[in-house]
């Protein structure tokens, strides 16, 4: 069966079955040391390869960042698989629980007619959601870069 021919769902597990392979004895020796810590300067730059490939409006850039950007999803949910902590699939439930409450304009009976709705939507439900944030601060990544950390506080 050709990549092109695969259904999504037959590509998503090949994708998981490389990374399980590549973790496993005989494995990669590389991607058998990696940990979350080791693994986080990579997410970052990965996120950051994918913006300036959206920059440069290059279709071909943006898929292959978009993949590497899912890599490190992918080889975290691995880890804590590894670790009996949560799974691949517990990712993608809370995605989609996470997408469907989120947009009750969407997927329930509310209304939003305009971006700057539901974006006000969003952050009430998320609010709703995170009760144990009490202070403007909770929520955002001590890391962040200072102008955006700095957006984030104000708004």
């Amino acid at each position: 069966m050709s990549d092109s021919t695969k259904s999504l769902a037959d590509q998503f597990l090949q994708a998981v079955q490389i990374m399980a392979r590549l973790r496993s004895p005989g494995g990669c020796p590389w991607d058998l040391e990696q940990t979350h810590q080791s693994l986080k300067k990579y997410l970052i730059e990965e996120a950051y390869e994918l913006l300036e490939s959206i920059d440069n409006q290059d279709d071909a850039e943006i898929m292959e960042e978009c993949g590497d950007v899912l890599l490190q999803v992918l080889f975290h949910a691995r880890l804590a698989e590894e670790e009996h902590r949560f799974t691949i699939q517990d990712v993608l439930a809370c995605l989609c629980d996470k997408l469907v409450s989120r947009h009750p304009h969407v997927f329930g009976d509310a209304k939003a007619d305009t971006p700057q709705e539901v974006l006000i939507r969003w952050e009430k439900l998320k609010n709703k959601e995170k009760p144990h944030r009490t202070s403007v601060l909770d929520g955002i990544p001590p890391a962040l870069p200072a102008l955006m950390k700095a957006e984030k506080i104000q708004k």
